[in-house]
């Protein structure tokens, strides 16, 4: 089954929250070699002006996977997980995830298009507080490999 080109242009319902630990930002930072203090330190974070520690930049990823696997488990996308290659990420932080933060995604998908036999697929995740405070766009392209 081709994936579902009518599928560009749908939003799903954002996603449960979740809730950013210290805890789990440590463990990121550790695991992509951060070293700066503002990750695992609380006062030296809220030295530099924030609530508590901040999570790395990438550390979106997460949240935005969640977000993500809306579309990659829709049955109707026609989406075969065992072919996706993740092919891109790019963010564009409109504040730093903070320890305390409860995020919540809403799942847009701004385009498929059919290249090489493969399927591209890129969606966009908006990451805000349940208040709605923007916090990060995730955008990231899927490649889902063809048959050939």
């Amino acid at each position: 089954m081709p994936v579902n080109a009518d599928f560009q242009g749908r939003v799903y319902p954002p996603t449960s929250t979740y809730t950013v630990s210290a805890a789990k930002i440590r463990e990121f930072a550790e695991a992509v070699g951060s070293t700066d203090p503002v990750h695992t330190d609380a006062e030296v974070a809220r030295s530099r002006g924030y609530a508590d520690v901040i999570a790395p930049p990438t550390f979106a990823v997460l949240i935005a996977q969640q977000c993500d696997a809306q579309l990659v488990t829709d049955p109707e996308a026609g989406i075969d997980y065992s072919r996706v290659v993740h092919g891109e990420q790019r963010f564009v932080h409109h504040r730093p995830l903070t320890a305390g933060d409860a995020v919540i995604g809403t799942l847009h998908v701004d385009g498929v298009r059919q290249a090489g036999g493969h399927a591209m697929v890129t969606t966009r995740a908006e990451l805000a507080t349940e208040a709605g405070e923007a916090l990060c766009t995730a955008t990231s392209t899927l490649v889902i490999r063809g048959e050939q």
